[in-house]
């Protein structure tokens, strides 16, 4: 087994932030737990399973990049160049040893590089060889992204590696399998591989897309310019090269007579994990977090705790991290943090909400209000739409979110941001529409 100094073991560390004092009878408990992950280099995998991990590397690993040939990728013809240009970008951007595949999607799925159900392992010859295979793409054929997901998890499982990952490009709807079809194979690969998936142009439906990162721990995003993939492509394997440890769950658990009432996280997007819980023992649950290198993620949590009299402190939830084993057993990580209750006949204790819960509930209401805006806005209701945007604007110049902001005035002509009062443009340009839909869940972080 592989010897590993101090310093290359993963830091984790888990802070808590609520009020924990509630009124006579107060039952609901509020918190932000932050989970950070700090070392770099070469975190992770050392701890959760050292024979992936070679000393001085990064941990193994295995990227699938599904790239869309179907016949809308000739219209325009460089956009299938652009495509190309940009899965050469994110080849090139692959550490040595990295184990890769490349998969041509239509309504089936091609392997395109290497063949023979297999990876190829990154080096200068495996990164040209892969190169050529890509002119060799071509646009025809429909749509059936479920397809090329249960592909791109053949092979990534054809190799032990400690952490899989995929990237997803496509330009339209997919219209060549029924939503059920991806719906089985998207829980198919749940947890077998994370998975970044991109829009490129306007013509693809963007709850299909962000369907796609949030049931795989992904990112979403829109890439309305093709011109942009290879910066995007670039960004995106950098950041999956940084991945440093796999399957991270988010362990909460609750004394007896407490319930959950939800588990989202928070920053730096929303996204809700409460049907996600995997049982973990006595009063335990896992959700499950996804791949982690060095970065800082913020999650609420919600329990409902059964009603003390006064005076009376409890222990509402503990939260740690664990990844799990090969024998079923799961490592923990060695953060927790304590989610506390006490109950107070002091009412501006018992009163003040914590800013960072207050911070964090708006911002998932902002992400609430620009889905329900723009379907209203989609369905014809005016009156509707105007509202809920409006309420938008005015909780994102509140929360100092003006990359929202900012895609909100493309949709809205703003009148007064604070009292949130905005008119619906007239005309708005498809690409805004989409990309203001499909970072709508992005936040911004409490200002220290």
């Amino acid at each position: 087994m592989a010897n590993f100094s101090k310093s290359n073991v993963p830091q984790f560390s888990v802070d808590v932030y609520q009020n924990e004092y509630l009124p006579e009878g107060g039952r609901d408990v509020n918190a932000i737990v932050t989970v950070t992950a700090t070392g770099g280099g070469t975190v992770g995998s050392a701890v959760a399973a050292p024979h992936l991990y070679a000393p001085g590397q990064g941990p193994s690993a295995g990227v699938a990049i599904m790239v869309d040939c179907s016949g809308s990728m000739d219209y325009p013809p460089t956009k299938m160049r652009n495509a190309r240009d940009a899965t050469s970008a994110a080849i090139d951007t692959l550490r040595d040893g990295v184990h890769f595949a490349v998969i041509g999607g239509t309504h089936v799925a091609k392997e395109v590089y290497p063949g023979g159900g297999r990876l190829a392992v990154a080096d200068a010859t495996t990164r040209d060889q892969a190169k050529q295979a890509l002119r060799r793409l071509s646009a025809g054929g429909g749509t059936a992204i479920g397809t090329w997901l249960r592909l791109a998890d053949r092979l990534l499982s054809s190799e032990e590696v400690a952490i899989r990952h995929g990237i997803l490009l496509t330009d339209g709807r997919n219209e060549h399998e029924s939503p059920q079809d991806l719906k089985a194979a998207l829980d198919a690969c749940a947890g077998r591989f994370t998975c970044d998936a991109r829009g490129v142009g306007t013509d693809w439906e963007v709850k299909e897309v962000t369907g796609i990162a949030s049931a795989l721990l992904g990112s979403a995003d829109i890439v309305a310019d093709p011109a942009g993939l290879a910066a995007d492509f670039t960004r995106m394997m950098e950041t999956a090269m940084g991945k440093e440890v796999a399957d991270v769950a988010l362990r909460v658990w609750t004394p007896v007579g407490t319930t959950i009432k939800f588990v989202k996280q928070v920053a730096p997007t929303v996204e809700e994990l409460t049907d996600r819980r995997t049982e973990a023992g006595p009063r335990a649950g896992d959700y499950p977090t996804g791949s982690w290198g060095d970065e800082s993620r913020d999650y609420h949590v919600c329990v409902e705790v059964p009603a003390a009299e006064l005076g009376r402190e409890m222990l509402a939830a503990r939260v740690s991290l664990v990844v799990p084993q090969p024998d079923g057993s799961a490592q923990n990580l060695g953060a927790q943090g304590l989610v506390r209750a006490v109950w107070t006949d002091d009412m501006a204790a018992s009163t003040s909400i914590n800013p960072q819960v207050a911070h964090y509930t708006g911002q998932a209401e902002l992400a609430q209000a620009i889905q329900q805006g723009l379907d209203l806005r989609k369905a014809g209701d005016i009156d509707g739409a105007t509202a809920k945007l409006g309420r938008a604007v005015q909780l994102a110049s509140a929360s100092g979110n003006a990359d929202t902001a900012k895609l909100l005035a493309k949709v809205v002509d703003v009148v007064d941001a604070a009292t949130g009062t905005v008119r619906l443009k007239a005309k708005v340009a498809e690409a805004d529409e989409m990309t203001l839909e499909t970072r709508s869940t992005k936040t911004v972080r409490v200002k220290k």
